[in-house]
């Protein structure tokens, strides 16, 4: 039996393990030619509109920024359908006018990690697929628009952050990362965004605000419970956000950004040089410029 299909993905980060208000749902176990994904996907109607929504870290958060099998991840999407990726994020703030519960819709990203597989390609087929503006206009202005209608605190635009972690910064580095005007500190969005536009999927993050990174003076006076308290709230927000951002989307219109052909000039590659073995792998993101 086929798998359900969905356009819309949600990713939930931490604190965020389900989606509330899903009714038809079914869980969706799917394996990938990069491995198996952090959980089963539960595809279900969200707002009366089939959703995809993958708990990054598992349910329990049993996976570690470092350990997360990004591109796994991604291909599942793909499997089913998706092309609109909602990542739901907890970072910490790098200014002081990003408050905890704020949220941020960053439109660029700066990659502080370090070996991570940020590529389906590789093996005999090269692609180089245009980053200048990492996250999809489109998804990035509706999601801002949600924010406003959940009543949600909001900021359009942003540079986010994204370090290796586990652990979090030294203060050395975060005042570095001040200096350098970024907004906020994460641990896996980067990744994410760069394997959606090579799957030519429409991805946005938002990022929800827990607390200030350790460069606040405040920093050390804030608790777990603390943490654990807005994380809980900024759950409660996001599945708010959630639910405008489906409405606001019209899963049926054509795309006209250029997340969807972002491979159309992308494949370097003579397409008679291709390993067999690597177009099979790729087939689900490549096939239609190899069918040509």
């Amino acid at each position: 039996m086929n798998p359900p299909t969905a356009k819309i993905g949600v990713i939930g980060g931490s604190g965020l393990y389900s989606m509330p208000g899903f009714s038809a749902q079914q869980e969706v176990r799917l394996s990938t030619p990069f491995g198996e994904p952090s959980d089963a996907y539960i595809v279900g109607e969200l707002e009366g509109k089939p959703v995809a929504f993958l708990a990054r870290h598992g349910r329990g958060h049993r996976i570690s920024p470092s350990e997360l099998n990004f591109r796994a991840n991604i291909h599942g999407f793909k499997q089913l359908g998706v092309e609109w990726i909602i990542s739901l994020s907890a970072v910490g703030s790098l200014k002081e006018e990003h408050k905890p519960l704020d949220f941020v819709i960053p439109d660029q990203f700066v990659d502080r990690t370090r070996g991570r597989a940020s590529t389906f390609f590789g093996n005999g087929l090269v692609a180089h697929i245009s980053f200048a503006d990492p996250v999809c206009p489109v998804l990035m202005k509706l999601l801002h628009e949600a924010c406003r209608e959940a009543g949600v605190p909001s900021k359009l635009g942003g540079t986010y952050l994204c370090m290796e972690g586990p652990a979090f910064s030294t203060k050395a580095e975060s005042n570095l990362y001040r200096s350098w005007g970024m907004d906020v500190i994460g641990m896996t969005n980067l990744q994410e965004a760069k394997l959606a536009r090579e799957a030519e999927i429409c991805y946005s993050t938002v990022a929800m605000v827990t607390d200030y990174d350790c460069w606040h003076p405040e920093h050390d006076a804030v608790t777990v419970a603390d943490i654990i308290r807005n994380l809980t709230h900024n759950a409660e927000n996001a599945a708010k956000v959630v639910r405008a951002a489906v409405r606001l989307l019209d899963p049926g219109a054509q795309r006209s950004c250029l997340c969807s052909r972002a491979l159309e000039h992308a494949l370097i590659t003579d397409r008679n040089a291709v390993p067999a073995e690597t177009l099979k792998k790729l087939e689900l993101i490549v096939g239609k410029y190899f069918a040509e």
